[in-house]
């Protein structure tokens, strides 16, 4: 679906993005990670030409872009960084004009599929207020609602859920899962690292300009040969354990073990009571701070 190779982008002294080979199949849920400043919004805006590369090359859908992005582009719905709008103007005159101006939009389906957009974001009672009165989270509706305008075979996402609260960043969520289930490829941005491990089929890291890892989920959160235990017998489980037991946190222990099944029958063969047990997986987090050097938004004295 996507596909890039060295692609590279320079402005002045500064390398944005460096390299990246970015891979992401028909049907992914792509999650796009990494610390502010790592390259992530200008890798996005690449893969829409709304910046040229320095060097290397991208493929969408298999063709060429930028050479190819007017085929491309009216397949694609996007949201990039802060939704732009005429403030002074409606949501739904936005929506209009916006529908007019890009490639691919009819006439004749525009209020329809508006008001489709609307109602699948959660704006379908919006009345005429203008735009500049929309709350954070309305205005990043609002922008949802224009990249779903055309049922886009392709989702790139900068950010979707900035602005919302608990609630809208699970409706968001459960949105773009049902789009994937219907046949959407979704690649999105974030430094979300909850919202990305609950939604995402897929994860790339960044790091100063650098894709770090690429790579399934599952994989990522591969077992780290611990299992974990909960047990109201703590003590006696670790006297039995001598050895095996790295760490203990009141009735939970951390027992270096590779068989869940094995060490169960163990307790329980030496009477130990198991409320709990289950393999020890690595979070996203953990992941993410091993591939990433540091917080570019930072500014330590020297």
């Amino acid at each position: 679906m996507i596909t890039t190779h060295g692609l590279t982008r320079r402005f002045g002294r500064t390398l944005a993005v460096d390299g990246v080979d970015l891979d992401v199949r028909a049907g992914d849920r792509y999650g796009l990670l990494g610390p502010n400043g790592s390259g992530k919004t200008t890798l996005v805006r690449m893969l829409l030409s709304l910046v040229y590369a320095t060097a290397g090359t991208i493929e969408i859908m298999g063709k060429p872009v930028p050479r190819k992005a007017h085929e491309v582009l009216p397949l694609i719905g996007a949201m990039v960084e802060s939704p732009g709008a005429y403030g002074h103007l409606s949501g739904r005159t936005n929506l209009s004009i916006f529908d007019a101006a890009g490639p691919g939009g009819g006439r004749r389906t525009r209020k329809a599929r508006i008001d489709e957009a609307l109602e699948r974001v959660g704006l379908s009672g919006i009345d005429g207020r203008p735009v500049k009165t929309y709350s954070l989270g309305m205005r990043q509706r609002l922008g949802l609602a224009g990249a779903l305008l055309r049922s886009p075979t392709l989702l790139i996402l900068d950010e979707p859920t900035n602005g919302l609260d608990p609630r809208g960043i699970r409706e968001i969520r459960d949105l773009m899962t049902e789009l994937n289930a219907a046949g959407t490829t979704v690649f999105l941005s974030s430094h979300l690292l909850g919202e990305v491990e609950l939604f995402c089929t897929r994860v790339g890291v960044m790091d100063r300009g650098r894709l770090v890892i690429q790579d399934d989920l599952d994989t990522l959160r591969a077992p780290t040969g611990r299992i974990l235990v909960d047990t109201p017998d703590a003590e006696r489980a670790h006297a039995l354990l001598d050895g095996r037991v790295e760490s203990r946190v009141g009735d939970r222990l951390v027992v270096r073990h590779a068989d869940a099944a094995a060490l169960n029958a163990t307790l329980v063969g030496g009477d130990i009571r198991v409320a709990g047990i289950a393999p020890q997986q690595r979070t996203l987090e953990e992941v993410v701070l091993e591939a990433t050097t540091s917080s570019a938004d930072r500014v330590d004295a020297t």
